[in-house]
């Protein structure tokens, strides 16, 4: 089957697109009397057993427009946004792959997507057997023992994988003070480690972008409680010292986390457990597909040695000898709830559909994501600068470099990219790559949208040279043009006033 790949190249070389529907504000076609919904009167009071005190009184300006308005306004709207169904999304760390529709097809089964959290265990047996299955394939795939799936996503996961690391410290009388974490980590790392009450000290990295293992060797005191590594790290590098980092960790006593949001690089064909991480979070909103980017909530399981396992959040989903599931809450040394019932299920049902979709093959993820990023980069080489020139994994990250030596900046690439049909890659991340463009195409996009991307970068970096006026002054045929980010940053006006 052949597949046509429309870029609007042409469209890009007009910058004179005006915006075909230009309408007044919603807030401004409001008229006293419209009524924007169609519900039968109620036939009891609307208040009732609700005290007068917690009333809210009406809003005054509050606007009133048709159902018709309001259609138009959400449809209109969601014209103008882009999205993984319309092309390439290479966010880089991000992971915006396709979302297969099985998984959806799964996840609105009446017996999952109504299932109530406080139903009686009987009638739960459906939806307890899916997280503990959910729960023995994650297991398997990361080489480690026990999981839990409750934290909501990836940085809360961070949160209670540190949290597990401080209750096995405190049990053995000394919480320790500090947790080392790479520059080139994830900006919740460090977040989730003052969260769970530790330092952080920041480890600068090798010429290669990877660990130094004789600062880490310094820096591995008693006094630290974990090093928090990304694997591979935020510039696409894998860790290939890891059992050297490892040793170096547990020789002080120290605990190995693993930041699992790249996962995707090695799914099925390699296993954490193996390389001595001793607690990793994952997150099912990015290697295992479910939706992500403001297509659904997120969900960021944590998997543990069996010295954590006693620590796990509570409930866990547990598998009597007859082959019934229940919830344990007697759990004394548990670091307590995360939050209310099991954790985001639809994801679960999305993550447990895609694995069994894959079943043994699911290796093909890891290989497909690290060729598809090997192939962008292979195809911008020479043309935007690596600072780091180790061998990529699932995403590759340029600089400006050469660019901005022409006064065009990162940014300025990114916005033209837009005219050329494309959602631009992660801008600016990881900061020790100054003007970053991280690109991240996934595994689920062919070869024909890879080459379309790579030909509307030559083209950008082209005109850098022949008009940069005109990359500066991009995105020209979008319906918003350019905005004052910094000044939006600085000025937060998140109500409209007449």
């Amino acid at each position: 089957m052949s597949v046509e790949v429309e870029t609007p190249a042409a469209v890009a070389r007009d910058p004179r697109r005006p915006d075909p529907r230009p309408l007044p504000l919603v807030f401004e076609r409001s008229g006293e009397g419209k009524i924007g919904y169609s519900l039968p009167p109620l036939d009891v009071p609307d208040t009732i057993g609700i005290p007068e005190a917690l009333c809210r009184a009406e809003v005054a300006g509050e606007t009133q427009i048709s159902e018709v308005d309001v259609a138009r306004h959400f449809t209109r709207l969601s014209q103008r946004n882009f999205s993984i169904d319309q092309g390439l999304y290479p966010l880089g760390s991000c992971t915006m792959k396709h979302n297969p529709r099985t998984n959806e097809e799964m996840a609105r089964l009446p017996g999952f997507a109504a299932a109530h959290p406080l139903a009686p265990e009987a009638l739960s047996q459906g939806t307890l057997e899916l997280a503990w299955l959910l729960e023995r394939a994650l297991a398997e795939l990361t080489g480690l023992p026990r999981v839990t799936l409750q934290p909501s996503a990836g940085a809360q996961g961070e949160l209670a994988g540190i949290l597990l690391v401080r209750k096995a410290l405190e049990r053995t009388g000394r919480a320790r003070k500090t947790v080392l974490i790479p520059d080139s980590a994830h900006g919740t790392n460090p977040a989730s480690a003052h969260f769970a009450g530790y330092t952080v000290r920041e480890l600068k990295s090798n010429p290669r972008g990877t660990i130094d293992l004789d600062v880490l060797e310094k820096a591995m005191t008693d006094d630290v409680a974990a090093l928090m590594l990304t694997v591979p790290n935020t510039l696409g590098i894998f860790e290939d010292k890891i059992l050297d980092i490892a040793r170096i960790v547990h020789a002080k006593g120290g605990y190995l986390y693993c930041d699992g949001a790249n996962f995707n690089a090695y799914v099925g064909v390699a296993k954490p457990g193996l390389m001595g991480i001793d607690v990793m979070h994952m997150n099912l909103h990015k290697t295992f597909s479910t939706p992500h980017g403001g297509g659904g909530p997120g969900s960021g399981p944590v998997a543990v040695t069996q010295s954590l396992v006693p620590y796990l959040p509570r409930p866990t989903v547990e598998r009597r000898a007859d082959g019934t599931f229940f919830l344990d809450y007697d759990r004394p040394e548990s670091i307590g709830r995360l939050r209310t019932f099991l954790g985001n299920y639809g994801m679960f049902v999305r993550a447990l559909s895609y694995i069994a979709a894959y079943g043994n093959r699911i290796g093909e993820v890891a290989r497909g994501a690290v060729l598809n990023a090997n192939y962008i980069r292979a195809g911008l080489s020479g043309v935007y600068h690596l600072k780091y020139d180790g061998p990529s994994m699932h995403e590759v990250v340029f600089s400006d470099k050469k660019q901005s030596e022409l006064g065009v900046s990162n940014v300025d690439i990114a916005k033209r990219l837009m005219d050329y049909g494309f959602h631009p890659p992660t801008m600016s991340f990881p900061l020790i790559v100054h003007g970053a463009l991280m690109i991240e195409p996934t595994e689920t996009e062919g070869k024909p949208v890879l080459d379309a991307f790579i030909k509307a970068m030559r083209e950008i970096a082209r005109e850098c040279e022949e008009s940069p006026d005109l990359v500066r002054g991009a995105p020209h045929t979008t319906p918003v043009k350019r905005v004052d980010e910094v000044g939006a940053a600085r000025n937060l006006v998140l109500r409209w006033r007449p």
